[in-house]
């Protein structure tokens, strides 16, 4: 499975390295990092492959590349408009709008609160046309007890929305 990702925006950076991180290697990850959003270089798995936000011809900004999935994670509100509205001025959006125009999973990961009428309206707009919209939020069920264990639901949730196997939380019984 070929995985585009996006990591916009600077508060919530870290659920989008650990997102990766968790990938299993069935995954193929193709990372695209905003300005931002530039710590990524924390990366060290060999199998990540890592784009410049401003490469807009890089290879998943193509839909004859195959992506299979997108997820932007953190999504910013700025980043969230812009593909309401067709903006794709750089990798991110670039990619997002691909995902939209073959009609494949996008999911966005809101990093904003409280949310604006303008995020709303954004993102009932994005949903309306088949956009997963996922906030980082957490399910009190799930027997969390640490931040980690916050971080495996959320992602968990994440892969379950994105059709990615995983065992990062005690499913409900």
């Amino acid at each position: 499975m070929k995985l585009a990702i996006g990591i916009s925006g600077a508060s919530g950076v870290e659920l989008g390295i650990k997102f990766v991180e968790y990938l299993p290697s069935y995954v193929e990850p193709f990372v695209v990092v905003s300005n931002s959003a530039k710590i990524v270089q924390k990366f060290e798995r060999a199998n990540v492959k890592i784009f410049s936000n401003s490469q807009i011809e890089a290879s998943i900004s193509s839909g004859s590349f195959g992506v299979d999935a997108t997820a932007i994670i953190p999504c910013s509100m700025n980043t969230l408009a812009k593909i309401a509205y067709g903006i794709s001025d750089n990798l991110v959006t670039r990619v997002a709008a691909v995902a939209l125009k073959e009609q494949k999973r996008l999911l966005l990961a809101p990093r904003e609160m409280p949310l604006s009428a303008i995020a709303l309206e954004n993102m009932q707009k994005l949903a309306s046309l088949g956009v997963v919209i996922s906030p980082p939020i957490v399910g009190y069920y799930a027997n969390i007890k640490t931040l980690e264990d916050m971080e495996r639901f959320i992602i968990g949730k994440w892969y379950d929305s994105l059709g990615i196997e995983h065992n990062l939380f005690e499913r409900w019984k």
